[in-house]
C-alpha cells in the first residue's frame, strides 16, 4: 500500500502518514492472525450418559472455537445419521436419537 507522507499540495503531512501507517500495520497484523485456525479434535464420552456428554462435547468444542480453533468433534456429528445396529437399516430403529 502507498501511503504519501506528503497531503495533496504537496505539505509534509507526518500524522496522517503515521495514523495510516498504523492502521495498515493493524489490518495486517489482523489478517494473518485470522488466517490460521489450528484444527483440534475433540474427544470425549458418547456411550453411557448420553445427554450429559453430548452437552459436555458441545461445551468443549465451544471452548475450542472461543479459543480460535476449528473442533472437529465426530461423535456430535454421526450419531445424527448413523447407527450402530447390524440389522436391516429399514428394520432397525434409530437409537442415536
Amino acid at each position: 500500500m502507498g501511503i504519501d507522507k506528503f497531503n495533496h499540495e504537496g505539505y509534509s503531512d507526518l500524522t496522517t502518514y503515521e495514523a495510516l501507517t498504523n492502521i495498515h500495520r493493524e489490518e495486517m497484523a489482523a489478517d494473518k492472525k485470522a488466517a490460521y485456525l489450528p484444527l483440534v479434535y475433540v474427544c470425549s464420552p458418547y456411550a453411557g450418559d448420553i445427554e450429559n456428554n453430548v452437552k459436555n462435547a458441545k461445551r468443549y468444542s465451544r471452548f475450542a472455537v472461543e479459543n480460535h480453533a476449528i473442533p472437529a468433534t465426530p461423535h456430535l456429528l454421526y450419531p445424527q445419521f448413523m447407527n450402530d445396529c447390524k440389522c436391516n437399516i429399514d428394520s432397525c430403529q434409530n437409537t442415536s436419537r
